[in-house]
């Protein structure tokens, strides 16, 4: 495994199988009431937050801290850009060699993948993104662990219906490597970036899986095993909204939409959910929704990686 997760792609197949693995044995131990080990002996993670969070932050302080180390929380108020995002007080590499001198490993959220980049490259301790513009890594280790969890030793399809944004380039990239059908509606002009579809591509060759791209939700779904939306206006596209609200009108997952899917289709969102617009409620609270299932496992992911990155040579009883 290398050094840093910045994007799917810096992971191999069996990279993604021992992730998962280790966060299904987590899991386990949390479901019998053994949430505490010390696993990380004092260990420090920086997050670096530019954005918003709530499962991303509590799932990371909540893994450090269960597996004996500690979490340092540096909002964007503190460190690199505003709130608005505006220009930070110190350059990138001089905050990353700083919180090099006092932690072990860094968690980002930021605006832009180049900020994870650069604190990658500015810095030998390990670099996880934990979401930018481009890439969310650990919410697609996460989907892929709820999936396994929920139809083991399965190979599925999984549609994706919305915004070709960073959530849905990382689950493109993950279902491509583990050999799972993906297939993805969008209005035009929304499209995952044509870099990251060919990355994906290139993985589905590798393992016999099929990538599809269309604008018609109803043919994404058609045969679906899992189906997947996020909200149509992500973070920094407020001003987007009235635009967006128009152009996405026909892309609300709903029972209509469902029903073209498998009879057992599961229905997936990495929230937060804007009810009524991207998905109706009836969806959302369906016996087919495993959204809350979804968000639990973002726990289970950051202890894996940390226990990964931080604990090498630990393993879980």
């Amino acid at each position: 495994m290398k050094d840093d997760l910045t994007k799917i792609a810096d992971l191999t197949r069996d990279d993604v199988e021992g992730i998962v693995a280790r966060a299904m044995e987590f899991r386990a131990k949390h479901e019998k009431g053994s949430r505490h080990e010390n696993l990380l002996g004092g260990q420090v993670v920086a997050m670096i937050f530019e954005k918003p969070s709530l499962r991303t932050k509590v799932a990371f302080e909540v893994a450090a801290s269960s597996l004996g180390g500690n979490a340092v929380f540096l909002s964007s108020s503190q460190i690199l850009a505003s709130g608005n995002n505006e220009r930070g007080r110190e350059s990138i590499p001089d905050i990353a060699r700083n919180l090099e001198r006092f932690c072990d490993l860094l968690v980002a959220r930021v605006y832009e993948h180049q900020v994870i980049e650069e604190l990658a490259r500015s810095v030998k301790i390990p670099v996880i993104n934990a979401l930018c513009d481009s890439h969310h890594p650990t919410q697609a280790l996460a989907d892929l662990m709820v999936m396994r969890w929920k139809r083991p030793n399965q190979k599925l399809k999984v549609a994706f219906i919305g915004d070709g944004n960073n959530v849905a380039t990382s689950l493109l990239q993950l279902c491509a490597l583990v050999g799972y059908d993906f297939s993805i509606a969008t209005p035009p002009g929304y499209a995952i970036k044509a870099e990251e579809l060919k990355i994906g591509e290139a993985l589905a060759r590798a393992s016999g899986s099929f990538v599809t791209v269309l604008t018609n939700p109803v043919e994404a779904v058609k045969n679906a095993d899992v189906v997947y939306t996020d909200t149509f206006v992500s973070m920094g596209q407020e001003k987007e909204l009235a635009q967006r609200e128009e152009v996405f009108a026909g892309y609300q997952v709903n029972k209509a939409l469902m029903k073209h899917a498998d009879s057992k289709a599961l229905f997936m969102h990495c929230l937060p959910a804007h009810r009524g617009e991207e998905v109706t409620s009836e969806v959302m609270d369906s016996a087919q929704s495993i959204v809350f299932d979804q968000a639990e496992c973002r726990l289970h992911i950051a202890k894996a990686l940390l226990a990964i990155f931080l604990a090498p040579h630990s393993q879980a009883a």
